[in-house]
């Protein structure tokens, strides 16, 4: 009754003029059905009543029931019970904290990948409330945490019921999460990987949604440099969707990808990025652009799709270093001037004006039916040269020797740079051989 009563003031406090009570909620008439969803989530997950959803807070645990909630509403099955999967953290006082996770489980279908996971993040706690004295009075100061990181957990709730409503298309298995204690440093994520669930080697690869609210400052998607997820990003970001992120060397913020990379498990995160109303009393739904949320769900759910789907994506260290310190080769997306071909940075350029252009589809592999993607890594030198090419994943000898020759003939680059001086720059592209239906 307490949650029923609280969403109803949120929104109630949030509601525009010209809204109207539809379909059991309160929603602008311009809205579209996902908008309506992201401002309600929202609304109640950043409402006074939560105050600001500290770890370990009764508001937290609101927050975790309210998604447990909605992840049973979209035909989930919740593996975390009715109250979370309680876990304690031990204060410097003596006492515990008590926290939570909220484990969601949607299986795939095929028989060799339905036991790798894919898992979906987002944390549900934010930095709570303060007490002020003004004029000599106590006043509380609440962190509502609209886009940090009620946004992440709204994305979470729309993605599993997108991802629900098409499980048959799955071939990996989802298990979808939202942390507790994530800010004390990542806890919840901890106990997951190392309490919780015993089979960390199946989760194929992480997605962490975390302050997504804020588009029109820019979408960004962190891998780390992973090879393989920036090739997968660059695959997507080639279709035709709306909004495509940013592909960042520098880490937005700490979040709860770095307990999967501490399991050497490739993760991506996805944010908007700063903002100014970060850690602060201003963070509240009206900063929140819903509209680019749509779009960045429509992106992630294409991601989470090819992610479940493709080819399981390695973990790999840090490129080499030379005996000085030096990197040897440096990732394309960690340069400071990005190599460029025709003068584009964009590597969607080369393979519209190089690749496409130029591959033949071998016609033994068309007589067999052969195609899919073939994944290929390479150097552009200093002098912006071609070198090192190989197949990191491959379809079939017959693509992937295609696909290589191609890449090999590659007209020269203008090379990359690092603090002004030109490096050899790592790079990775999927090419896709498609045979046409008739």
């Amino acid at each position: 009754m307490k949650r029923i009563l609280t969403i109803f003031l949120a929104l109630m406090i949030c509601l525009p003029s010209g809204a109207q009570f539809i379909g059991g909620r309160y929603q602008d008439l311009d809205d579209s059905e996902t908008v309506a969803a992201l401002k309600e989530h929202i609304a109640f997950l950043s409402s006074t009543l939560l105050e600001g959803r500290a770890p370990g807070s009764e508001g937290e645990a609101e927050a975790a029931a309210y998604l447990t909630e909605q992840f049973a509403k979209y035909g989930l099955d919740v593996l975390s019970g009715q109250f979370g999967d309680e876990f304690g953290i031990k204060q410097e006082a003596g006492d515990t904290l008590t926290s939570r996770n909220v484990i969601a489980y949607i299986p795939g279908y095929d028989k060799t990948l339905r036991n790798k996971y894919i898992v979906i993040g987002a944390r549900l706690d934010n930095t709570g409330s303060s007490t002020l004295t003004v004029n000599g009075e106590p006043r509380k100061n609440i962190f509502y945490g609209s886009n940090g990181n009620a946004s992440g957990v709204a994305m979470l709730a729309e993605l599993a019921k997108r991802l629900s409503t098409n499980s048959l298309l799955l071939r990996r298995s989802i298990l979808l999460i939202g942390f507790g204690a994530s800010t004390q440093s990542y806890v919840g994520s901890w106990y997951f990987l190392n309490r919780a669930f015993t089979a960390t080697s199946d989760i194929d690869a992480m997605i962490n949604l975390d302050m997504v609210g804020t588009g029109g400052r820019g979408f960004y998607a962190y891998t780390a440099s992973n090879a393989d997820l920036n090739a997968l990003l660059q695959k997507v970001n080639s279709t035709l969707i709306p909004i495509v992120p940013e592909i960042t060397a520098t880490e937005p913020f700490a979040s709860d990808h770095r307990a999967f990379y501490d399991k050497e498990i490739p993760s991506v995160y996805f944010t908007t990025g700063r903002y100014p109303e970060w850690s602060s009393s201003r963070d509240v739904p009206s900063i929140i652009d819903y509209e680019n949320m749509e779009r960045e769900l429509e992106y992630i759910y294409n991601f989470s799709m090819e992610l479940a789907n493709g080819p399981k994506p390695l973990f790999r260290p840090a490129d080499a270093v030379g005996k000085e310190g030096a990197p040897v080769v440096i990732p394309y997306y960690d340069c400071s001037t990005k190599p460029s071909f025709l003068n584009s940075y964009d590597p969607k350029v080369f393979l519209e004006q190089w690749v496409y252009k130029y591959v033949k589809y071998p016609q033994a592999a068309v007589d067999r039916g052969i195609q899919g993607n073939v994944l290929v890594g390479f150097v552009i030198d200093e002098k912006g040269k071609i070198t090192d090419v190989h197949v990191i994943r491959g379809v079939d000898e017959l693509l992937d020797d295609e696909a290589v020759r191609v890449i090999s003939a590659s007209p020269s680059w203008k090379p990359g740079t690092l603090n002004g001086k030109k490096v050899k720059a790592s790079m990775s592209l999927y090419v896709e051989f498609r045979l046409e239906k008739r």
